[in-house]
């Protein structure tokens, strides 16, 4: 007969597979994510699974996109495709390849109103075709949180919900981001912009760990932001 401790466990994976997060031999899809995977239960990003993401400030939009474009790229992978779903088109597509996206594996969608756009998310959700659905949104309650979280359940497709608001109502999406640029660093004494940063605060996230990191994205994943840029010289021979 099972000991109790097993059965308890047994439940408990059970609970966390069917709320997103995978066995640790799944991580290697998510090593991109640097220092913030230690914050899952299983040290990987939950896939298969909604996530909800918001500006910490009005100006943190561009940011916001870019550090979900950078989580998109990793599940894509070299041949998978994305949804893009937006009323007020506010993304960039070639500003989607600096973060290892080809826009042309991405369908971009514009629609009227945010309740067209709630709809197509929840139906795009349910193809398991697709490697991630994402979708620009004011704000999101806890009824349509649940419809999309319940498409997923089947087609395992990993969703982004981009939020414009502040509220922190109860969803059900499997974690919730606030994210805020921080000033890119610079490439030894060359100009231009420099490896992107972040202030990437985790706020809530199923049987994990809140947390606030300070990241940047440099050679195609996640760093801590406290990691050395490399010099001119290491720079130019990556190159040849």
């Amino acid at each position: 007969m099972p000991q109790k401790s097993d059965i308890v466990a047994q439940l408990q994976a059970e609970i966390s597979r069917m709320e997103g997060f995978k066995p640790a031999s799944s991580v290697s899809r998510d090593t991109a994510l640097g220092p913030v995977s230690e914050a899952f239960p299983s040290g990987s990003f939950p896939v298969g699974a909604v996530h909800e993401f918001m500006p910490a400030r009005s100006n943190d939009d561009a940011a916001t996109t870019a550090f979900v474009a950078g989580l998109v790229a990793s599940l894509m992978g070299t041949c998978g495709a994305a949804l893009w779903i937006s009323s007020s088109t506010k993304v960039f597509p070639p500003g989607l390849k600096h973060y290892g996206i080809e826009p042309d594996r991405v369908i971009f969608i514009d629609l009227k109103n945010e309740k067209d756009v709630k709809s197509a998310m929840e139906e795009a959700l349910k193809c398991s075709a697709l490697s991630a659905v994402i979708a620009e949104m004011q704000s999101l309650d806890f009824t349509s949180s649940r419809r999309l979280q319940l498409a997923v359940e089947q087609s395992q497709v990993t969703g982004f919900v981009l939020r414009n608001d502040h509220s922190l109502n109860a969803t059900a999406c499997v974690s919730r981001w606030k994210i805020a640029s921080m000033e890119s660093e610079r490439v030894g004494t060359l100009p231009g912009i420099g490896f992107p940063r972040w202030k990437v605060e985790l706020l809530r996230v199923r049987g994990g760990k809140p947390g606030a990191w300070e990241i940047k994205w440099m050679h195609g994943k996640f760093m801590h932001a406290s990691q050395p840029a490399p010099s001119i010289q290491e720079q130019k021979r990556k190159v040849g």
